[in-house]
């Protein structure tokens, strides 16, 4: 595996996540979405690669979804969180701190194992 192949996958993997809270702190259309998480992050999120995950996360009950008119040139689809969205966000974000810290001891028990053999 490349290290663009990885880094792809890991992106993916994390897109849910970065969505879901991204909407936590509110509801938010499509165009929104992909603005805050360039704001935030380095994900890069195109309109053909956010519309179908917002969808699915729909059908999936996490998100819930409102056509506003009115407040644009045409009507927005905002996005917010389900209970079941809350109670899911909850849960990946303990999931990823539990990865996250056993990588991070992976990571030091590497450097301090390369340190000791210099």
């Amino acid at each position: 595996m490349t290290i663009a192949n990885w880094q792809e996958q890991l992106r993916r993997g994390k897109l849910d996540l970065a969505i879901l809270l991204t909407v936590s702190s509110g509801p938010r259309y499509g165009l929104s979405i992909i603005q805050h998480l360039d704001a935030f992050t380095d994900l890069v999120v195109t309109e053909g690669t956010i519309y179908p995950i917002l969808a699915r996360l729909t059908r999936e009950g996490l998100l819930a979804a409102e056509w506003v008119e009115g407040e644009a040139a045409h009507p927005r689809k905002y996005h917010r969180l389900t209970r079941q969205g809350v109670k899911r966000l909850d849960e990946m974000k303990r999931q990823w701190r539990e990865f996250a810290g056993k990588i991070g001891r992976l990571m030091a028990a590497s450097e301090g194992a390369h340190r000791d053999s210099q």
